[in-house]
């Protein structure tokens, strides 16, 4: 138990110290009526300690951030009384987070599922050799070898894929303009038949 406690002071010392002042500047400009700074930090650091885990922060500062988000609304949902001014500084506290908004969430999840669209949507053997190259990480040659095709057409299936891709979001989800194809098409030929 001793271990695990002096791994967290470590992660602790670390990953969030380093972001106590501005965490202590943004906690000042969001005044709590019976609360002071001094509290806020000291909760937050005792609620970091005490997590079963924290193997999954990625950030630790939005971490620390949201932590004393939450021990402020901890205290205005046990305050009998709460100030009008304090509620309108809640609503300030979610613009410190530096995570994506609810809505930013949203739209990358539905960007990735039109990506996933996409890739499923590719032929069959351009999306396997696409698949395995930049979604399972392998090399040219190992995705050569796995699917028993020349290291040059894994080249050519990859080329076909981002092509493929690229048409479909490269002018966001547009047709191709006919005009301009048109209006080259035409130059070709009349350079040719002067040559």
């Amino acid at each position: 138990m001793r271990r695990v406690c002096d791994e967290r002071a470590l992660w602790l010392a670390r990953h969030v110290l380093p972001h106590e002042p501005a965490l202590r500047a943004w906690l000042k400009r969001r005044r709590v009526q019976d609360l002071e700074v001094d509290d806020i930090v000291q909760e937050t650091y005792a609620r970091l300690a005490s997590a079963e885990s924290v193997a999954g922060v990625r950030n630790a500062r939005t971490y620390a951030f949201q932590t004393a988000h939450s021990v402020i609304l901890t205290h205005l949902r046990r305050s009998r009384v709460v100030s009008i001014r304090a509620v309108a500084d809640v609503d300030l506290l979610g613009a410190a987070a530096e995570g994506p908004s609810p809505e930013e969430e949203a739209a990358d999840r539905d960007e990735l599922h039109h990506l996933a669209q996409a890739i499923a949507g590719l032929p069959e053997r351009v999306r396997e050799v696409f698949s395995l190259r930049r979604i399972e990480g392998l090399s040219q040659r190992q995705v050569a070898e796995r699917l028993g095709l020349a290291e040059s057409t894994v080249e050519k299936h990859m080329a076909k894929s981002f092509r493929l891709l690229m048409d479909r979001f490269g002018r966001g989800g547009k047709p191709p303009a006919g005009a301009s194809r048109l209006g080259n098409n035409r130059v070709s030929k009349a350079n040719a038949k002067a040559d």
